[in-house]
């Protein structure tokens, strides 16, 4: 037994090292926002997908690109735009003809959600029917198409970008939609130095190369690992309590009484532990902590916890509701 949690700890060192080397890789091409790309690394150990929103220009698009140059793995961008089809996303039949027999027949032809890393830009561009396309895929990593499922190659994420300020001609995301993604992602500003460094690094003629890091073997081989790192009852019954809390209904804290309309079901206590496991062993550790938890909380509950209409006339935003209940809690 303690051979095997010898290996066990080896190959953890070994896997996690790879994680630094892939933020290093990552970090080549783009500068800073060191909490997104870790929380992008979490929602790759714990096997969901991620949503990014953002102003224009801060490198969402570049960083999932990058991330994606960096991993030996199938890469597919799609752009989304408010024509863009179901089929242009899963596939469709066409007519072939077998030049032996000179026999005609439908073939599918898979689109590109048939790759491993998926990047759904600017997702909210897209009409409710388009953006369904993905549901399937995302919960049961499959697809089916004029009866006939197809399955989908794993590791699979899709890493879904939208821009926050722009209403006109978008489409926003259904809560259902919204809750299949495991983490919800915001990027900020640059600091000062930050934004001379991306300044100085961009406008030359010097391009960096990226190196792959990681395979989808050892992907997988992580989130095994991921689902192995203990958690306490303890946390467990915390982070049972932080999601009831979000829920008018139940809870009893008068600030989510009064501010917020829907809380969070019972898959964002499923994303917080995973998440926080994942995050443990990204820092090399086989244990859950409560720092853990409670940094997942906002990435976890951002975008299923609704808040109603007397809250957003006050600016009173998810994040607040979370930090107010981690503050009783």
């Amino acid at each position: 037994m303690e051979k095997h949690l010898v290996e066990i700890a080896q190959e953890v060192q070994t896997l996690t090292q790879k994680l630094t080397d892939l933020k290093a890789e990552i970090g080549k091409v783009i500068v800073g926002q060191e909490e997104t790309i870790e929380h992008l690394l979490i929602t790759f150990l714990a096997g969901g997908h991620a949503l990014l929103e953002g102003v224009p220009g801060l490198a969402k698009t570049l960083m999932i690109r990058t991330l994606a140059q960096s991993i030996d793995l199938n890469f597919k961008r799609i752009q989304f735009t408010p024509d863009l089809m179901p089929s242009d996303i899963i596939g469709t039949e066409i007519l072939e003809e077998d030049h032996t027999t000179g026999k005609k027949f439908f073939e599918f032809n898979k689109g590109p959600i048939f790759a491993n890393i998926i990047l759904a830009d600017e997702i909210n561009r897209t009409p409710p029917k388009t953006q369904a396309a993905l549901l399937e895929a995302m919960q049961e990593f499959e697809v089916t198409y004029s009866g006939k499922t197809y399955k989908l190659d794993r590791p699979f994420f899709i890493l879904a970008t939208q821009n926050p300020i722009e209403q006109s001609g978008t489409f926003p995301l259904p809560e259902a939609q919204q809750d299949r993604f495991l983490l919800y992602i915001k990027i900020g500003y640059p600091t000062a130095s930050e934004e001379s460094h991306i300044l100085r690094n961009t406008t030359g003629s010097k391009k960096e190369s990226v190196q792959k890091i990681l395979n989808g073997d050892e992907i997988i081989r992580l989130q095994e690992l991921v689902r192995e790192v203990p958690i306490s009852d303890e946390l467990i019954d915390y982070v049972s309590t932080i999601v009831r809390a979000t829920r008018p209904e139940t809870t009893t804290l008068d600030y989510v009484k009064e501010w917020v309309g829907w809380g969070a079901g019972p898959r964002a206590g499923q994303a917080m532990i995973l998440t926080a496991k994942a995050r443990a062993l990204q820092q090399g550790r086989l244990s859950v902590t409560l720092e853990d938890v409670k940094h997942m909380a906002y990435p976890v509950l951002r975008h299923r916890i609704l808040v109603n209409f007397k809250a957003e006339a006050n600016a009173i935003s998810p994040d607040d509701v979370t930090t107010e209940i981690l503050k009783k809690q």
